[in-house]
């Protein structure tokens, strides 16, 4: 087991609320190391939530002594820009619009409507053939074909 896939199991066993979940553990390459948990909850995550969980990780990588070199840990949630990620992701984000890059390079937005295991539904906008109007339509998109999906931030 390498040392990301450590701390992400670290991290996951110090989190007491099932609802609560690591997304992932990224690691720099040069000195001084960064350690970053990228952490989320399907009801949201608090600043509390974070703070508890960055002195538990760090008290266990100085007891394990997993990084033998300095570092610097940043246990935080995902930004804006940041794709989904999980599956269990989605579940929070159904009712809000998503950015899906397909893996053949096409780009579909649209309201995410459902999600399973499998697949995805999104009620996309379409243009009505000779028409200004706009149509909607729904489409499914597996997971094997979803490159990124990212959620649009609306400012109405």
């Amino acid at each position: 087991m390498d040392v990301v896939e450590k701390i992400k199991d670290l991290a996951q066993s110090h989190l007491k609320d099932e609802s609560h979940f690591v997304v992932d553990v990224i690691l720099s390459k040069h000195k001084p190391f960064k350690v970053t948990v990228i952490l989320d909850g399907d009801h949201g995550i608090t600043i509390d939530d974070c703070s508890l969980l960055s002195r538990a990780i760090s008290e266990d990588l100085d007891n394990i002594d997993l990084i033998k070199d300095n570092y610097t840990l940043e246990v935080g949630t995902p930004g804006l820009d940041q794709p989904l990620k999980l599956k269990r992701q989605f579940a929070k984000n159904v009712g809000r619009s998503l950015k899906v890059h397909h893996k053949n390079k096409t780009i579909v937005q649209g309201l995410l409507q459902e999600y399973d295991e499998e697949k995805i539904v999104l009620e996309a906008e379409v243009p009505a053939k000779g028409s200004k109007k706009k149509e909607f339509t729904q489409t499914e998109i597996p997971f094997s074909e979803i490159e990124k999906a990212i959620v649009m931030v609306s400012f109405k």
